[in-house]
């Protein structure tokens, strides 16, 4: 059974489409990447999953119930680490996650989730003397309270520093070993890149891509880029013939002994053959693939008259917006 399933979600805000017929399905124990710029219609899509907002039309299912028709059900199973969550500096870690326990009334050890999240030795400490990635972790643990077999995160690293960031990816796969599904969106590329199984890519309210990176690689127009070792350094007129080579987008130096050429796969031995044909000694060359960077740049750069086109805001107009017809409390 799928985790998530939304089929054929549309919202409109007035004169504005947020999104648009978007369809997808997330599997049950798997960590799926939402991306997208500002405005694509993230946040949008993860208040229909808690039914925090309506779509227009179409039907969105999650663990198993309506969002609509089941909503108390599928909060009760669903963990939240909402984006600019922020902590009661007077309150301990033991007493946030002691509330999210008596809030959701389930028989948890506030303790054994404090430990989950790397927190016991901090379980006594005002709240306000946290750093961000220790606070980061405590909304993380008060998600977590009653084990929910969904988590839903709206970009957990924003803010952490590179080890802050490590721990909660570290935290994230634990959990989805535990078979949990995580819906992860994030603006922080390497990590979505470092947990995901899938990827889907929102853009003016449009779905343009969902697969594994992989699979987004090999479908997708990004350019690998080429490392080349040369015995020599290459002269100009040289580096200039390489770029006007069909399928190569950029060449620069890397040092003296290298070049760095951005290219499409076909091109590559192009590159080389022109490089010897100009007397350069080729001593080695590798193929370093698209980042998710490149990826996303490439889907997201696209035409930019589809989905909300020119109408799109500049943010996601549900940040603003009242629930609509939505009989829910935070």
């Amino acid at each position: 059974m799928s985790a998530i399933d939304l089929d054929g979600v549309t919202k409109r805000f007035e004169d504005v489409t947020a999104v648009s017929d978007l369809s997808l399905t997330v599997e049950e124990g798997e960590i799926f990447g939402f991306l997208g710029p500002n405005g694509a219609g993230k946040s949008t899509t993860i208040n229909f999953l808690l039914d925090f907002v309506r779509p227009t039309s179409g039907t969105v299912t999650v663990l198993g119930h309506d969002a609509r028709e089941d909503s108390v059900a599928v909060r009760e199973r669903t963990g939240v680490l909402p984006e600019g969550f922020d902590v009661y500096d007077r309150l301990t870690g033991r007493a946030h996650v002691e509330f999210a326990i008596d809030s959701k009334d389930v028989d948890a050890d506030p303790d054994a989730v404090l430990e989950r999240v790397g927190l016991a030795d901090a379980a006594d400490r005002q709240a306000g003397g946290y750093s961000k990635g220790m606070r980061q972790r405590l909304a993380l643990a008060m998600a977590l309270v009653g084990d929910p077999e969904l988590l839903i995160l709206d970009e957990p690293s924003s803010g952490l520093d590179p080890a802050g960031a490590k721990e909660m990816r570290e935290i994230v796969l634990a959990e989805a070993e535990r078979g949990t599904t995580v819906f992860f969106s994030s603006h922080i590329l390497e990590q979505v890149e470092a947990v995901c199984d899938r990827v889907g890519i929102l853009r003016a309210g449009e779905l343009v891509a969902v697969d594994s990176i992989e699979g987004l690689r090999e479908a997708s127009d990004a350019d690998a880029t080429l490392r080349v070792t040369v015995g020599e350094r290459v002269d100009d007129d040289v580096l200039a013939a390489v770029r006007d080579l069909s399928g190569v987008d950029r060449v620069e130096r890397d040092g003296d002994d290298a070049l760095r050429v951005a290219c499409e796969s076909d091109a590559k031995t192009r590159v080389v053959t022109e490089l010897e044909d100009s007397g350069v000694s080729v001593t080695d060359f590798t193929t370093e693939e698209a980042s998710l960077e490149d990826l996303f740049l490439a889907y997201t750069e696209r035409d930019e008259d589809v989905g909300g086109g020119a109408d799109a805001p500049a943010d996601d107009p549900t940040e603003d917006a009242p629930v609509e017809d939505a009989e829910v409390s935070r």
